[in-house]
């Protein structure tokens, strides 16, 4: 059992869950990590595959959560009100859709939550709320602890945070959304929340901005003096927890099934921007859970695609892969900050925030002499110079040894946009038995007379899944690609890839809860880059009780 935390960068070793949680970013600006990750039992299969969803989830956050922290039974009832059926319209919370029987070939729902959200932020939220109720319980309101939650998002993370949040005590949530740059549900979604605890911030760059906004308030010794901040999206190691969760479920889904056994070898694809799910996927590995390789997905925005290819991590493409064919062709948009405007706009990131917990581990593995404490630095010490070469020039490389030991457990692909739409409209033109009329609740609004409809990102998913098929076949591997959003939130994607079928109307696509969202009242404050970290802090001292 791993209960204690440290920081990538070497720093705020001994912290506890809690602090953790609420704090979100460490004091160095490095992310937050497990002293060690803890082993679940080798006889794991005989029992744990077997169990429900929040079972399973409660045992595998009880391995990183003391009891001191959060007794059993707290615990056990914060994972029931995350998972309840009041908030997933899936029974499985993450059903398994069988895309290719023939080639083993699964697909990951994980857009079931609360109006089709992500799945791992309302563990997130409930902490939170359990952490202030035990801190502030019958505290006059002008003793109370105030928390101020900040994120940013390039897609549905901030919805996800928002339902997890808004209308909570003693918690205002401030989410930061490129501006222009979400599709139009997407936006309507957070904007539409107008709840007074509630500020969604358009910025008039990237999502990248929006994330070193965010860092650079966690920086701030300014407004630390009279706020207390903490991080919602996939920088929190809370985010992360909850996310290992369902590669471990879909594993047992499929033993339970007699797809596959406890020694078979699968392979996960996930769509990548922040590399959070896949980070997630690369922990439960490491905790005993079957996975032979982690697929990195990802749009032509393909940072990650040229660190695999050569060791370096570049914002542009100076040392690594030039992109394949021109992006004009393509009929991608260049930002002005080097961000590619694509059809999967969760995934227009450069710089993917979660890549530095791997770093870390990849610098334990492969570096360092004598005692863990004295690996542990090393590894801090590696990763907090190659981020500041990162920010001071733009990139960074890093040894072939590492490189290799990167190459152990990920591959990477890289999807063009038109590569995409091809997929959409190449996996609508099958007929998949999940998909018919009597299809499973999970599938109900993705399916259209036997046809299953992929929104972008995971589209992006199954198109590398087919690439690493021909590498690694069955019946020796199974493949599960990760499924991100609906399809009805990108209609602009989902209708240029199914305009020539004559059977298929995005209307009939769109499930009940979208459906006049874009009409609704909405609430956004427009930021500009150029007022920098002061105008925020004006923001959130203007709108936001002090801590």
């Amino acid at each position: 059992m791993s209960t204690r935390y440290l920081s990538s960068r070497g720093g705020s070793y001994d912290c506890s869950f809690e602090s953790v949680v609420l704090q979100g970013l460490a004091p160095d600006g490095g992310l937050f990590l497990p002293h060690d990750i803890p082993k679940i039992p080798h006889d794991w299969s005989e029992e744990w595959y077997n169990w429900g969803f929040d079972e399973l989830a409660f045992k595998i956050f009880s391995q990183y959560i003391s009891t001191k922290e959060i007794p059993s039974e707290d615990l056990r009832q914060i994972v029931r009100r995350t998972y309840s059926r009041d908030v997933f319209r899936a029974p499985e919370v993450t059903p398994l859709v069988a895309l290719d029987e023939k080639k083993q070939l699964y697909l990951l729902e994980l857009f079931h939550g609360n109006r089709l959200l992500d799945v791992a932020l309302q563990f997130l939220g409930n902490l939170f709320e359990y952490f202030l109720v035990r801190k502030n319980g019958t505290k006059p309101e002008s003793e109370r602890d105030h928390l101020t939650v900040i994120g940013a998002t390039s897609g549905d993370t901030g919805s996800a945070a928002i339902y997890g949040l808004r209308g909570k005590k003693d918690v205002s949530i401030v989410i930061m959304h490129p501006n222009s740059k979400i599709s139009p549900i997407q936006e309507a979604q957070m904007t539409s929340v107008l709840d007074e605890n509630v500020m969604n911030l358009a910025v008039d760059g990237s999502f990248d901005d929006c994330q070193d906004f965010v860092k650079a308030l966690f920086g701030d010794p300014d407004i630390k003096q009279t706020h207390k901040l903490a991080a919602v999206n996939s920088i929190n190691w809370a985010r992360i927890l909850a996310q290992i969760s369902y590669f471990a479920y879909s594993v047992g889904s499929l033993i339970r099934k007699s797809k596959i056994n406890s020694s078979s070898k699968v392979r996960f694809v996930v769509p990548t921007g922040n590399f959070g799910d896949v980070l997630a996927g690369y922990f439960a590995k490491r905790m005993g859970f079957p996975a032979d390789k982690f697929i990195i997905a990802v749009n032509e925005n393909d940072i990650l695609q040229r660190f695999w290819a050569t060791g370096y991590y570049e914002k542009k493409p100076i040392h690594g892969l030039q992109s394949n064919g021109g992006f004009a062709e393509d009929g991608v948009k260049a930002h002005e900050d080097g961000v590619k405007e694509t059809y999967s706009p969760a995934m227009d990131i450069l710089v993917s925030s979660n890549f530095e917990r791997l770093l870390w581990f990849l610098a334990l593995q492969v570096y360092g002499e004598g005692t863990i404490e004295s690996k542990r630095q090393t590894a801090g010490g590696k990763v907090k110079s190659w981020l500041e070469e990162l920010k001071s020039s733009g990139g960074f490389g890093v040894e072939p040894i590492l490189l290799e030991a990167a190459k152990g457990d990920f591959e990477s692909e890289r999807v063009s946009n038109d590569e995409t739409i091809a997929m959409i409209a190449g996996q609508y033109s099958l007929q998949v038995p999940a998909a018919n009329s009597d299809a499973s609740q999970g599938t109900a609004g993705v399916t259209n007379k036997g046809k299953y409809i992929l929104d972008p990102h995971s589209a992006i998913g199954v198109a590398a899944a087919h690439r690493s098929i021909d590498r690694a076949p069955p019946p020796e591997t199974t493949h599960i690609a990760l499924a991100t959003a609906h399809p009805a939130k990108f209609a602009s994607a989902v209708e240029k890839a199914l305009s020539a079928e004559q059977d298929f109307k995005f209307a009939d696509l769109l499930p009940e809860q979208f459906i006049g969202i874009e009409d609704l009242p909405k609430r956004k404050t427009m930021v500009k880059k150029s007022d920098g970290i002061e105008g925020l802090r004006a923001f959130i001292r203007e709108h936001i009780p002090s801590h």
